[in-house]
C-alpha cells in the first residue's frame, strides 16, 4: 500500500504580526486582573474582524488581516494556563512563519503599573511574570514586543496576597475596565500599524 502525502490539514499561512494574549484558560479565571491579556486579544480580533478562532497551537487562532490592504496577523489565546504560554506561542511563531521576534506582540497585566496605565516596549525584564518568563524560555529571547497592561498591585509585597491581586476580579467600574482594554488595543494597534 502506497501512502499518499500531505494529507491532513494544510499549512497555515504566513503572518506578519503574532499577537499574544495571556490569561488562563476557564470560566473560573474570566473576568480577573491577569486574563486582562485575553480580553485585548478578543477586541482586536472584534475590531479588525478576524474569523472565529480554531484549535491550533494548545490554544485558540484567528488570522487575517487589519484590514484592506493592512498587515496580516494572527491573534493567539494561549490555552496551556499562563506559566506555559511560551508552549503555545513558540510553535505557533515557527508555523506561522514570524519574521522577526519583534514582531511578536504580548499582551500581558503589569502590576508595576496602576491601574489604567498602558506602556509598549520591546524586550527588558521579566519582572516575576511567569507568562513571559514562560515566553522567553521558548521563544529564546526575551526580545518580543508588550503591551503592558496596568492592572495595579494589593499594599503588600507577600507573594501569597499579590497572588490573590492578580487571580482576583477586578473591583473598578465595568466602565473603567472597558475603557483600560480600548486603551491596550490601541496601543497594540498602533504597534502592528508601524506608528508606535
Amino acid at each position: 500500500m502506497r501512502l499518499r502525502r500531505g494529507g491532513g490539514a494544510k499549512a497555515p499561512a504566513p503572518v506578519d504580526w503574532l499577537v499574544v494574549g495571556l490569561g488562563n484558560p476557564g470560566p473560573r479565571y474570566a473576568g480577573t486582573r491577569h486574563n486582562v491579556g485575553f480580553l485585548v486579544a478578543d477586541a482586536l480580533a472584534a475590531r479588525w474582524e478576524l474569523p472565529r478562532p480554531r484549535k491550533a497551537f494548545q490554544g485558540l487562532v484567528a488570522d487575517g488581516r487589519t484590514g484592506p490592504g493592512g498587515p496580516r496577523v494572527a491573534v493567539l489565546w494561549p490555552q496551556t494556563y499562563m506559566n506555559e504560554a511560551g508552549r503555545s506561542a513558540g510553535p505557533a511563531r515557527g508555523a506561522l512563519r514570524v519574521p522577526a521576534l519583534e514582531q511578536v506582540l504580548v499582551l500581558h497585566d503589569e502590576i508595576d503599573l496602576p491601574f489604567g496605565e498602558v506602556r509598549t516596549r520591546v524586550g527588558g525584564g521579566l519582572a516575576g511574570h511567569n507568562g513571559l518568563k514562560s515566553l522567553r524560555a521558548e521563544l529564546g529571547d526575551p526580545g518580543f514586543g508588550r503591551v503592558r497592561i496596568g492592572v495595579g498591585r494589593p499594599d503588600s509585597t507577600d507573594p501569597e496576597i499579590v497572588a490573590a491581586y492578580v487571580l482576583g476580579r477586578f473591583s473598578e467600574p465595568r466602565e473603567e475596565v472597558a475603557a483600560l482594554v480600548e486603551r491596550a488595543g490601541d496601543a497594540a494597534e498602533r504597534v502592528v500599524l508601524g506608528g508606535a
